[in-house]
């Protein structure tokens, strides 16, 4: 072969740049996150599981509780179980049962984690108050009762960065804006009342600010309104693609909707917020007739789909730019999902790179299974390329600042442990006024005033001891998965033993870096104070 390739110029000799059959690999942090699985002692088993035919999720999580829709005789009620009661649920266990129909949707206050709403078939909309220890008895007396819709209320929605501002849509076809900050236990009127559907709305998402609102609705149009006018800003109508749910993409201008196609495959679509006249990419899964719940985290651009009625997850990377979908991988089960609910970003392990969980309900085990997705790291250390600043649990403005037409930004907060115990500044005592310490720093000589300021500082920033290092470790958030482990009920078994001791082996690991954190801050400020009477001496 080599001796007819030198004689025949028919055989011309390849160069290596011009091979092109190498595989190109995409660069990803994420390409290899795995779902894992809860063991059954960290499960929730005998929980009866709501049999309501509706697609939504049926649960609610934040960092303290799981709230999850029952099946009731005579009237609506849902179980609040504390988060690290894991294990068989009571089948007496104290439930909120205040509705005279059943319960259809329930979500929890994102800045507040003893307040859920709830809405039902009874046409009303109720706000609960959770005791911080938990439901130890039946709960029949909400906060608030807002009244307004005349049919079953099916959805109900928290703006993002507003307080008490809440939307509720029913069988009505109409979406309406509650005010909760006014004194009134029970309120007839919303504030305002959006009346742009033409039958059912089947999702509600809000973008990042919560300055524009997207739903997906039973007539197989997605629109996106304005929720400060209740105008309608854009309406797609795309014949091949029947979307039944819609989820805004963060800051990606984009939108995101689940539907099926003209063949009744299930399917997804990408949509130019702007312009919703024709989609940017549609992408067919299969045959199944199970409603495909979307999932959206804006800090890894990651989206993960789960249907109704199938076992797995599957997952994806997302990109403003095309081809803007990068299938991952999926998570595959043989228990079959009710509904789902998700931890909120600060209720999540960083030290075991868990980057979102879900609860899965299985409904033929009376199960609530937590699945963590988890980034395979080998240093136990922060990964902060994986955990930026993400939305906390304080608000960005007042309801009334709403409803004047503000939109904010919401207010991000760290998950890197202790971050929120590190002060850079000396807090000022309520009664010295604020611009006490400003004259000093300005009167002579120059240097004693400095030592004076550097000096208090130093008594500010202090070493507390152990006990009050860790009660304010359990007052911050976002660190582990919403367990108190001082406030734990004693272990029952050596599972719950070994949990106990891993969470205060974490616990001493943090104190101590708070520890060598106060250590170097002393050191700082004795350096400056050196400094500063070294220049004062050479003066």
């Amino acid at each position: 072969w080599k001796r007819n390739q030198k004689v025949s110029p028919s055989f011309p000799i390849r160069k290596p740049a011009d091979m092109t059959w190498r595989p190109q690999y995409r660069s990803s942090k994420f390409r290899h996150v795995f779902g894992k699985p809860a063991t059954k002692e960290n499960c929730y088993d005998g929980v009866p599981i709501t049999r309501s035919v509706h697609d939504n999720h049926f649960c609610a999580v934040n960092p303290k509780f799981i709230a999850v829709i029952t099946e009731c005789a005579g009237g609506g009620a849902f179980l609040v179980i504390s988060l690290h009661h894991t294990g068989k649920v009571d089948p007496l266990h104290p439930r909120v049962s205040g509705h005279k129909g059943n319960v259809l949707d329930v979500k929890w206050n994102p800045f507040d984690d003893y307040c859920i709403a709830s809405c039902s078939e009874d046409t009303t909309v109720k706000i609960w108050d959770i005791p911080k220890h938990g439901v130890l008895k039946n709960i029949t007396v909400p906060r608030k009762e807002l009244q307004g819709h005349s049919r079953r209320v099916g959805l109900i929605e928290w703006h993002p960065t507003a307080n008490n501002v809440l939307f509720s849509t029913a069988y009505d076809y109409k979406i309406m804006m509650w005010n909760l900050d006014c004194p009134e236990q029970v309120i007839k009127n919303p504030v305002k009342t959006i009346s742009v559907h033409s039958d059912v709305v089947l999702s509600m998402s809000f973008n990042t600010d919560g300055s524009l609102l997207a739903t997906s609705c039973k007539d197989k149009k997605t629109r996106v309104i304005d929720p400060h006018t209740g105008s309608l800003l854009q309406e797609a109508n795309c014949k091949s693609h029947k979307a039944s749910k819609v989820l805004f993409l963060g800051n990606l201008k984009m939108l995101l909707s689940t539907g099926t196609s003209r063949w009744n495959h299930r399917q997804i679509a990408l949509w130019d917020q702007d312009d919703l006249s024709v989609s940017l990419l549609e992408v067919d899964l299969d045959g199944s007739s199970g409603v495909l719940f979307p999932f959206y985290d804006p800090d890894t651009h990651m989206l993960y789909i789960a249907g109704k009625g199938d076992g797995n997850i599957r997952y994806y990377e997302i990109s403003s730019e095309k081809p803007y979908l990068q299938f991952l991988t999926e998570y595959r089960s043989h228990l079959p999902q009710k509904g789902m609910g998700i931890m909120p970003k600060r209720g999540l392990d960083v030290s075991a790179c868990e980057v979102f969980r879900f609860y899965k309900l299985v409904t033929i085990k009376s199960l609530i299974e937590p699945i963590s997705m988890i980034v395979p790291r080998r240093s136990e250390s922060y990964q902060e390329d994986i955990y930026p600043m993400t939305a906390g649990n304080k608000p960005a403005m007042t309801a009334d600042e709403w409803f004047r037409g503000i939109n904010k930004d919401p207010v991000l907060m760290s998950l890197k442990p202790g971050c929120k115990l590190s002060e850079p500044y000396p807090v000022l005592k309520p009664k010295e006024p604020l611009g006490a310490l400003e004259p000093k720093c300005y009167q002579s000589p120059q240097g004693q005033t400095e030592v004076m300021v550097i000096q208090e500082r130093m008594k500010t920033d202090e070493p507390k001891p152990l006990n009050d290092l860790k009660a304010h470790d359990k007052s911050r958030s976002g660190v582990s998965n919403g367990c108190e482990p001082l406030a734990c009920t004693p272990p029952k078994t050596e599972n719950e033993l070994l949990q106990m001791f891993y969470r205060q082996q974490d616990e001493i690991r943090r104190l101590r870096d708070l520890l060598s954190q106060r250590d170097v801050r002393i050191k700082q400020l004795e350096l400056e104070i050196k400094n500063v009477r070294n220049s004062q001496g050479s003066s």
